[in-house]
């Protein structure tokens, strides 16, 4: 058992992660600025730390101790937000990542783990995409994301070893219902029980790759005992292209709820189409996704149901 920095972690993907770490006996150090996560997330025996990761004068706060791994799990997390304020979504995702790494370095903690993001491949649409294709991000989201990677590579050389996680479209139980700008599944799910009526931004033959949570915090663990995933960038994905339309059929289709969709205009940075091929997860990580899309979305949508009986009780 070892302590663990957690950044991010009283967002979604951040506050999963440290709830499992927790539950096998770790310690977790969390840090995050309160911006998109709330602090009713945070899991009590987090020793937490509020600001962001860009912010230098954190980093003599927080304890300077032997990690085992620091997950960079906190930023930006949305290619449409990131045109509102570029320099923002910069300093989030990328300085944030510098910032980390020079803190790594100090404190003598050799394993990085990085969120990072299948937006860097921008449209992919002649077939499932791999580590080796083509990058060509759409947003300045992506842009940053890939950033990250390449520092984490220069790191490399001082013997940080660090692996970047590209995940696809995450979605689950604790996902924010609020935010309706960023996660494709809460926003729709959301609109869904709030107003009766789901707006889609864009085409409805796009597609994604919907991997569920529980899947990506078992793909960031498994990186702790497969060193050969250092150095390199992985797909974290279910493997299975969805459409649009199909993923709104199955919300409907679960929630027992039947409502307007209402499908005009996109989003800027939105890509049309990605799914992955996760033979390298699988290789390296021995990765092996247990939630299909149907699967996911039953728990997913319990647990919405639940969040929207409480609101309407009070």
């Amino acid at each position: 058992m070892g302590c663990y920095l957690v950044t991010g972690v009283a967002g979604f993907i951040g506050m999963s992660l440290a709830k499992r770490l927790l539950s096998m006996g770790n310690q977790v150090v969390g840090i995050d600025n309160l911006s998109t996560g709330y602090s009713d997330n945070i899991p009590k025996e987090v020793l937490f730390f509020k600001g962001g990761c860009q912010d230098a004068s954190l980093y003599n706060e927080i304890p300077q101790v032997a990690y085992e791994a620091i997950f960079h799990i906190a930023g930006q997390s949305s290619g449409e937000i990131s045109f509102d304020d570029p320099v923002y979504d910069l300093r989030t995702n990328t300085e944030s990542t510098l910032h980390l790494l020079k803190f790594a370095l100090k404190i003598n903690c050799h394993r990085f783990i990085y969120a990072s993001s299948m937006s860097v491949y921008g449209d992919f649409l002649s077939g499932p995409v791999t580590e080796r294709d083509a990058i060509n991000p759409k947003s300045f989201y992506a842009v940053g994301k890939f950033a990250s990677e390449q520092y984490l590579k220069l790191y490399e050389q001082y013997g940080i070893k660090s692996t970047s996680l590209r995940f696809f479209n995450v979605y689950g139980p604790g996902q924010n219902l609020a935010n309706l700008r960023q996660g494709m599944v809460s926003i729709y799910l959301a609109q869904l029980f709030s107003y009766d009526k789901i707006k889609v931004q864009g085409d409805p033959d796009r597609f994604r790759d919907f991997i569920y949570i529980d899947d990506v915090i078992a793909a960031c663990l498994l990186c702790l005992s497969h060193p050969e995933a250092s150095g390199k960038a992985i797909n974290i994905a279910y493997g299975v292209k969805t459409k649009v339309t199909e993923l709104i059929n199955k919300l409907i289709t679960i929630s027992g709820k039947q409502v307007e969709v209402e499908y005009s205009g996109k989003t800027p940075g939105d890509i049309y189409g990605s799914y992955a091929n996760i033979s390298l997860a699988k290789q390296i990580l021995g990765f092996n996704p247990q939630y299909n899309l149907d699967n996911g979305l039953e728990k997913m949508i319990a647990w919405a149901k639940s969040i929207y009986r409480e609101r309407v009780a009070l």
